[in-house]
């Protein structure tokens, strides 16, 4: 979800490997959400164990988090916490969306409907104890998890202008309304990818963003592109009509602020001090401990095999590959002292 500010964000596509050595902050219920879109069987129906239960995050978690470590890079996954007031409506109106793509789901599935998975994806939902089991396979993974007080991605955002990871990841833009000097898109779904109700498929390669490169590009201050978020629409609002990116660009320089440019449309925007300044001034947290640890593997096949029912087989051999990228990178960072 998010800000969508694609279209005047200039970002720069690099392989995996490029990312060796750094520390990234992971936004992990952004992450999460996209586990739970795209790990999904055929028909849309994402990964089950023989209760019911959903694990296709786990299975994302698991295997993707492995060829991070596998490439060099020092992942922090950083969950969300206690959303702000404001953004109750949003909740809401997701909520809504994923029970009507659900119900087209189940309709194009009975119908024999080829195409599944555009309705399979916009129907997730994080639900019963998702959050812990994806919070205890990292640390038996030996990967530092960091508790937000609010959004998640405020929180990463800190964590790189205090100096604790190099780069935010996420999918959406707000990582850099919120402040983060760099940003890392397709992480976690680099590789190729099949494009909606089309028989095509791409190469996802992950793509880097720096803040300061964009207000210098865009010649505009960090404030003003607060405002040209929203403008467009943020988590928190609904943004203007017929207001995209690029006329959002064109107001704020024209106007300067979006109190002026509010005016000249006519338009106005519930909370806008109080969204403003949560995008300035976001509640966040400088109380975390960093620290990664050598994988459990025992803790790791209880959870995924004795829990959830995973292939002994195929964990066993996920968890010999953290192992050694584990030692790899342990080595790499003891040349250093």
């Amino acid at each position: 979800m998010g800000v969508d500010l694609s279209d005047i964000f200039e970002k720069h596509e690099i392989e995996l490997e490029d990312l060796a050595g750094k520390v990234v902050a992971v936004d992990a219920y952004n992450t999460l959400y996209q586990f739970l879109s795209i790990i999904r069987q055929r028909d849309g129906t994402p990964l089950k164990n023989s209760r019911g239960e959903v694990t296709s995050h786990l299975s994302g978690f698991l295997y993707r988090t492995t060829n991070l470590v596998e490439a060099g890079i020092r992942p922090i996954f950083v969950f969300d916490g206690r959303p702000p007031s404001f953004k109750a409506e949003t909740l809401e109106a997701r909520k809504n969306i994923r029970k009507k793509a659900m119900l087209r789901w189940e309709d194009a599935k009975a119908a024999g409907e080829e195409e599944l998975m555009v309705y399979a994806q916009a129907s997730s939902r994080i639900e019963g104890s998702m959050v812990e089991d994806a919070k205890a396979l990292l640390g038996y993974m030996g990967i530092p998890v960091v508790q937000a007080p609010s959004e998640g991605e405020a929180q990463a955002a800190h964590m790189v202008l205090s100096g604790d990871a190099d780069y935010t990841a996420s999918q959406d833009y707000d990582a850099l309304v919120f402040g983060s000097p760099k940003v890392v898109r397709n992480l976690t779904v680099t590789g190729k990818r099949k494009l909606p109700r089309k028989n095509v498929y791409i190469e996802v390669k992950p793509e880097i963003m720096d803040l300061e490169e964009v207000l210098s590009t865009l010649e505009i201050s960090r404030e003003q592109l607060v405002d040209i978020a929203l403008l467009v629409g943020t988590d928190y609002n609904p943004g203007i009509k017929r207001v995209g990116p690029k006329t959002a660009l064109k107001q704020i320089k024209k106007h300067g602020v979006i109190e002026a440019v509010l005016t000249e449309l006519g338009e106005g925007i519930e909370n806008l001090q109080l969204i403003r300044d949560f995008f300035l001034h976001p509640e966040v947290s400088s109380d975390y401990q960093i620290s990664w640890n050598p994988p459990q593997e025992s803790k790791i096949i209880d959870l995924l095999c004795g829990k959830h029912d995973f292939s002994e087989v195929r964990v066993q051999g996920a968890i010999v590959r953290l192992i050694e990228a584990s030692d790899a990178g342990q080595q790499t960072l003891d040349k250093w002292f």
